[in-house]
């Protein structure tokens, strides 16, 4: 008599200093883009959900901002966000850069560590890029900090060792029916990632000055004749130098944003689109409660 094996689910944070590489890991895993990327840190403000289904398990990733000192109240949101995570998961992958030297910053995040209750997994990402012989004296540093309960070397780009990880990730959920539909991948809604696409765009294309400043709001989407897809976007940023810089000179600089994001939205999508963006100077939005509640970058209370 086959004896049924019980059904596995349960909540996996991401976490990590930024640039460590925690979106990339997210996507791979999913096998397809939920979680933009770039070289600049903050990249994540909004804590996405990507959600996994193989025989028997559902993951739920929980991809958060990097854990970072506070300057902004948006700021202060994304650190509380990233918070939050730890306490609610049942699994965390701490997520750290091994071409990187153990320093301060990766002191605080495991410091963070220490208030949750659930199993550690420390992925040492980029693992690729290191000689072996000095991988081991790094595993043995971090082993000393904290009482993790696997230690896995992986490339979130190359995907090596992402595979093994999975399967020990199974052994460490718990029993539960899934959380979400089988055919899930994301629980932001399609506006969120299309602003995200777009956003991604600003923070690889424009100088350091500008990507932070930056936010999107979808003012409208919507099906025109034909089968193609309108979207009237909307770009915030806090100094009407930011803006000039977006524009471009003879509004160069925004084509290009348009013109590349376009092209990952139908990537996606599988359909024609047509992009209108705008944008605007909002002063300090990034400690303006109403607005940052607006573009679903604060908490509701």
């Amino acid at each position: 008599m086959d004896i049924k094996t019980p059904f596995k689910s349960g909540f996996v944070a991401i976490v990590g200093r930024p640039n460590a590489g925690k979106s990339t890991l997210l996507n791979r895993i999913l096998g397809q883009k939920v979680s933009i990327i770039s070289d600049k840190p903050q990249t994540t403000r909004n804590s996405v959900r990507g959600i996994y289904n193989r025989e028997g398990i559902q993951a739920v990733f929980i991809d958060t901002p990097g854990i970072n000192k506070t300057k902004s109240k948006l700021d202060r949101y994304m650190q509380e966000a990233a918070a939050s995570s730890l306490c609610g998961a049942d699994v965390v992958f701490y997520v750290a850069d091994a071409g990187q030297p153990f320093g301060r910053g990766e002191e605080y995040v495991i410091k963070e560590l220490g208030k949750c209750r659930a199993p550690v997994f420390l992925l040492l990402n980029k693992s690729d890029t290191l000689e072996k012989p000095a991988l081991l004296p790094l595993i043995e540093l971090y082993a000393g900090k904290f009482p993790f309960a696997e230690i896995v070397p992986l490339s979130a780009v190359t995907g090596e060792n992402v595979e093994r990880l999975l399967g020990v990730l199974s052994g460490y959920l718990p029993q539960g029916p899934p959380l979400y539909p089988a055919d899930m991948l994301c629980d932001q809604p399609e506006k969120f990632l299309i602003g995200e696409l777009v956003r991604e765009q600003i923070l690889l294309k424009t100088r350091e000055e500008v990507p932070h400043a930056a936010a999107l709001f979808v003012e409208s989407m919507e099906e025109r004749p034909g089968g193609k897809l309108y979207l009237g976007i909307t770009i915030y940023v806090e100094r009407d130098s930011q803006k000039s810089i977006i524009i471009g000179k003879g509004g160069k600089m925004l084509k290009e944003i348009g013109m590349a994001a376009r092209r990952e939205i139908e990537t996606i999508f599988a359909c024609d689109v047509f992009l209108d963006l705008w944008v605007k100077t909002k002063k300090d939005w990034r400690d303006n409660e109403g607005l940052l509640r607006e573009l679903s970058l604060k908490p509701e209370e």
